[in-house]
């Protein structure tokens, strides 16, 4: 069968297509930078702060794949992909606007399960649909535009409270009260969500599943046989492991986070179970196959991943209780000390997705320079400098610039991985293994959640700051880790968009 080569996007064609991430990154953001002080503010202890997020990276871990799945089989008036994003964009909306208002902390964490499920429903699909899509050579272009749609669209949202506190509006409130400026920043990221999802479902086209085959970078599906015993051996093993973590956490009365992870290696463990002794063909099987038979470049990225991830989610969870006690000289959640510090904390979110969009109009010209990977450890090493600033710079203002280092390495986490997969990927397959590659985002995720919090009181004196420092070391790791992908020679020297021709 004669391949045909897939045709280059014109700037605004792929402008069009990355639209959709301006308002799911809004939502993603206003979580990231409001919900530990929702959590606080509804009554949470520091402690519980990272059990209460794990909501988030478990429900991508389910959700994912599952899309991606059902992505990849999927035809309607609508598209391949554009139905997911449009009905993940709905429900996310909604959640959107119902947090700020919840009376109790267990509907916030509720509503937080439905917010990220929401969100991981119209996201996933968007990272296939680059690669759907585009030619190799501008795959990296498309991953850094929506980069930059990341970065913008997060400096608004994490801006929100401290622009809506500058105009006046009320930012502290009662005992178990959300404030104004928390409220009204979460109505308008529903509207922003729902709008920027629909531009791209509305102004852009999709190829048929028919006509993706044919295109010469579609790959070949390959699957090696299922070794059974091996596979039961190994359930066996996990299923073992993860029971005698879960007895020991109970024994010796360790951390209850600990139970996260002892659960989760069990689970591991009898999905191959389960797997070893399928004789059907299902979603379950399928997915389970696919995680046997990844391309050995996803393999090697998924440690780059789970370094990147492990510090992006220790940044996220402790980056208020950081600046507010060690910058804002206060812990306590109804004070104007604090909810100033959480204010700032929002500018310093804001602040390294403003440099984020910026890297992302840059990381093309490193990528010609210097190729993937180079550019790739260059930028989280940058990140990670960023991180360990914490425990030296005194002068809250003076944290901006280590948001600089913090914004290069969100960008580039965020696009040159993808780069370095998608070429990887069969085209009948990129939306499940581009589920799948969420794995190696939530488990280090997950791992955070379970142990961060055991780590600092143990070892660190219950001190958040220093689980920046964790993450900073992680992101270093995360560099030397990369080093290992090979790199596809199409990559070396991607199309800017405005280098692309008009169809």
């Amino acid at each position: 069968m004669t391949r045909m080569q897939k045709p280059a996007l014109s700037f605004w064609q792929i402008w069009n297509m990355c639209f959709g991430f301006l308002g799911i990154q809004f939502g993603f953001a206003l979580q990231n930078a409001n919900v530990s002080r929702i959590f606080q503010t509804l009554g949470a202890d520091l402690d519980q702060i990272p059990m209460l997020w794990v909501a988030a990276p478990l429900t991508g871990l389910i959700v994912q794949p599952i899309v991606g799945y059902y992505s990849d089989r999927t035809w309607t008036r609508l598209g391949r992909r554009r139905p997911y994003f449009l009905f993940g964009a709905l429900a996310a909306s909604l959640a959107l606007l119902f947090m700020p208002n919840s009376p109790t902390l267990w509907i916030a964490a509720g509503l937080l399960w439905i917010l990220d499920a929401s969100i991981n429903v119209s996201m996933e699909p968007f990272r296939a649909y680059v690669g759907d899509q585009l030619p190799p050579p501008q795959r990296p272009t498309g991953y850094a535009m929506q980069s930059f749609f990341i970065g913008v669209s997060s400096v608004i949202a994490s801006l929100l409270p401290w622009i809506l506190t500058r105009l006046g509006v009320e930012n502290s409130a009662g005992p178990g009260e959300i404030p104004d400026t928390v409220k009204y920043s979460f109505y308008f990221g529903g509207a922003m969500l729902l709008g920027a999802v629909s531009w791209t479902v509305f102004s852009t086209r999709e190829y048929p599943p028919e006509q993706l085959k044919n295109f010469d970078d579609a790959g070949m599906v390959r699957h090696r046989p299922l070794d059974v015993s091996r596979t039961r051996r190994g359930g066996a093993i996990w299923f073992g492991a993860g029971v005698l973590g879960l007895l020991a956490v109970y024994l010796f009365g360790w951390d209850r986070q600990l139970y996260l992870l002892g659960g989760g290696i069990a689970v591991y463990g009898v999905a191959l179970l389960v797997l070893s002794r399928s004789r059907s063909s299902n979603m379950f099987t399928a997915i389970m196959a696919d995680v046997h038979d990844m391309p050995e470049a996803m393999r090697k990225l998924a440690v780059v991943q789970f370094f990147s991830w492990f510090a992006l989610f220790a940044m996220w969870i402790y980056t208020t209780a950081a600046v507010t006690q060690v910058h804002f000289g206060s812990t306590d959640v109804q004070s104007a000390a604090y909810n100033d510090g959480a204010n700032w904390v929002g500018v310093l979110f804001g602040a390294y997705n403003g440099f984020a969009a910026l890297a992302a109009l840059i990381i093309p010209v490193m990528v010609r320079r210097w190729g993937l990977r180079v550019s790739h450890m260059i930028n989280v090493w940058l990140g990670a400098a960023g991180l360990l600033a914490f425990l030296v710079i005194r002068d809250p203002q003076w944290l901006l610039v280590a948001m600089i280092g913090v914004g290069f390495a969100w960008a580039s986490i965020l696009s040159l991985p993808y780069a370095l997969l998608s070429d990887n990927l069969p085209a009948e397959k990129m939306g499940v293994y581009m589920g799948i590659f969420n794995f190696f985002i939530v488990i280090p995720q997950l791992l955070a959640a379970s142990v961060l919090g055991f780590v600092l009181r143990t070892f660190m004196g219950g001190a958040p700051v220093y689980a920046l420092a964790v993450g900073g070391a992680s992101l270093f790791l995360a560099g030397v880790a990369v080093l290992r992908v090979r790199e596809p020679a199409q990559a070396a020297a991607p199309l800017t968009p405005s280098s692309v021709p008009n169809r």
